[in-house]
């Protein structure tokens, strides 16, 4: 019996063992975003710009577009700027209606894909971490640019680069962050997930969770915006629709509730759902001035 007990336990631990070997195909599988190539350009709103490739980790390259700020062109004196990223599945492309507002507000924006996105390049499985190295490297290359303001780099993101966005601010100096649909944790978005494929959260999503946090070399709970909002000493929006069915508002809700800072606000936009940032339009003039408060 004993000898039977010892082999079945050997089989299991064998089974795992077979399961964490095959996580990074697994995993590039599982997460692989969907690519969905731009078709347009910031022409569409009438806008300068500039076509970029930028540097990000592994020898990578990010596709970018640079709109410079209305007064640099007639006169080149440094301005705030804001990097621009998108959500999961997503482009730069349909960041572009923040463009015409923002750019009309006299800021210089750089609008870029994410890897696996877009017209950037390809890179393993995606993950909140990667978003947040692009990210990163889209704000070093704002901030050397002589017509970018010294400190006066803000950050906007969507959704999953809402999460990546909380997470640089959580780590390095940026003027400010807007956060539009951020999910509060990535285990609460794995339980809605199983939920509606009727999956059980245990073993199943459990494993996937702790099997992706092995691969990216991060716990969740230290990068989840829950835990980074807490390390925010900038001011953050965040904002959120009301009728969100892919990210409930409860999750807003959540993330605002874990503040330490009296410079975080929410924003509930009423009879918006996920993919508010369509409705710009609502909401674009207390965007501006929130980003001037920023902006000093």
């Amino acid at each position: 019996m004993t000898t039977r007990i010892v082999e079945l336990l050997a089989g299991i631990v064998a089974l795992l063992a077979s399961f964490d070997a095959l996580a990074p195909w697994f995993l590039r599988r599982a997460f692989r975003a969907p690519r969905m190539v731009e078709k347009g350009t910031p022409a569409r709103f009438h806008l300068p710009y500039r076509e970029l490739s930028i540097a990000t980790e592994g020898g990578k390259r990010l596709f970018a577009w640079y709109i410079p700020a209305p007064q640099f062109i007639s006169a080149p004196l440094p301005v705030p700027a804001i990097a621009v990223i998108h959500g999961w599945g997503g482009n730069a492309e349909l960041m572009l209606p923040f463009a015409p507002v923002l750019h009309r507000a006299g800021y210089s924006l750089l609008f870029f894909d994410a890897r696996n996105h877009g017209k950037s390049d390809a890179d393993g499985f995606s993950s909140m971490p990667k978003f947040a190295e692009d990210l990163e490297h889209a704000i070093d290359w704002l901030e050397a640019r002589p017509d970018v303001a010294p400190g006066q780099v803000a950050i906007l993101g969507h959704s999953l680069g809402a999460a990546a966005a909380l997470l640089v601010a959580s780590r390095r100096p940026v003027a400010g962050v807007v956060s539009i649909g951020a999910f509060a944790h990535p285990a609460m978005v794995m339980r809605r997930l199983m939920t509606a494929h009727h999956i059980p959260y245990w073993p199943v999503g459990r494993w996937v969770l702790k099997t992706v946090e092995r691969q990216i070399g991060v716990r969740f709970a230290d990068i989840a915006p829950i835990a980074t909002i807490q390390r925010i000493k900038y001011p953050v929006l965040l904002v959120h629709g009301a009728d969100d069915a892919q990210v409930p508002v409860a999750d807003a809700r959540a993330i605002y509730a874990q503040r330490k800072s009296e410079r975080v606000q929410l924003w509930v936009l009423p009879k918006s759902g996920h993919n508010s940032i369509h409705k710009i339009e609502d909401y674009g003039a207390q965007l501006v001035a929130f980003l001037q408060g920023v902006f000093g």
